[in-house]
């Protein structure tokens, strides 16, 4: 997540083992069955980790960059010695090389982003690190009043699901698949090294 975003205690949710059950078997099944995510996968804003133990066993090597220190802190204590390295950074301006990552992953991170420009910027630096041919998966919340409420006081900017396909188009990526059912789910793969967001 961004500097300027926060979140409510509401939020305590997403430590839970209930949430790591949902986000298992109804976001990540499912958003990357038949996907190879390659050796090197890069998870943007873990939080509390939620998805990270499910796709560390998917990966020789899982970098997750989370933006609050405190949270970076927890995950790094979680998993130390795994094949998960946590950095804390800003998702806008990853603090990677171009062509670094096999795939990329975001799951329910987008909506905590302030504004569409900084939403647009995160995808952009997401295909910059791809390796060709590397895929994006992600996940988000659908707007709904029950998620306007639960997030009061907080960051919370859902992400329209065809606004998002026409920024992964706009930043360079093609095969861009959006499911809007019950979880916004969402890939795309990264076309060639010409494309880039400018």
């Amino acid at each position: 997540m961004l500097a300027s975003a926060s979140v409510n205690e509401n939020h305590a949710l997403c430590s839970t083992a209930e949430w790591a059950e949902h986000m298992e078997a109804e976001v990540l099944e499912p958003v990357t069955a038949g996907l190879d995510l390659g050796n090197t996968m890069l998870e943007i804003g873990p939080g509390p980790g939620a998805a990270t133990h499910w796709l560390r066993n998917r990966v020789k090597q899982l970098v997750a960059l989370e933006l609050d220190p405190d949270d970076a802190a927890r995950l790094a204590d979680e998993v130390a010695g795994t094949n998960v390295t946590v950095q804390v950074g800003d998702a806008t301006r990853l603090p990677f090389s171009e062509a670094s990552f096999d795939s990329v992953g975001c799951f329910t991170m987008l909506h905590h982003v302030p504004t569409a420009q900084e939403q647009f910027t995160i995808l952009c630096e997401a295909y910059r690190v791809l390796r060709p041919e590397g895929v994006l998966v992600g996940a988000d919340s659908l707007a709904s009043q029950g998620l306007h409420e639960f997030h009061e006081g907080d960051t919370y900017n859902p992400i329209d699901p065809a606004r998002l396909f026409v920024f992964l188009q706009a930043a360079g990526f093609g095969h861009v698949m959006v499911s809007a059912g019950e979880e916004l789910l969402f890939t795309a793969r990264k076309a060639s090294e010409e494309r880039s967001c400018e």
